[in-house]
Parts: structure tokens; sequence; C-alpha cells
């Protein structure tokens, strides 16, 4: 995964959320920043556990 696509997506969900005050929506925002979030961290780590083995 591209780390800059993931920022991306991060801030513009934080973005989003700023502004948002419908529930739903707001659910919505807050579980995708959360899966963002999830995937980027997976990604870092299995960056730097391949650069351990290395």
């Amino acid at each position: 995964m591209d780390r800059t696509v993931a920022d991306l997506n991060i801030a513009h969900f934080k973005k989003l959320l700023s502004t948002e005050v419908d529930p739903a929506k707001r659910q919505t925002l807050e579980r995708l920043l959360a899966e963002e979030e999830a995937k980027l961290a997976h990604a870092e780590a299995a960056k730097k556990d391949s650069s351990d083995k290395a």
C-alpha cells in the first residue's frame, strides 16, 4: 500500500468528520477512518518486519 494514499485518505476522513453532524454518516466515516488507520499500521508493521529480517 502506498503510504501517501493512506495518509491522504486518513486526512480526508478526518476533515469530513470535523464538519459532519449526521450520526449515521459520522459512524460510517469513523469506521472508514479506523479501517484506513489499521491498514496503514499493518503495512508499516509488515515493512518493519521485512527490514528487520534483511
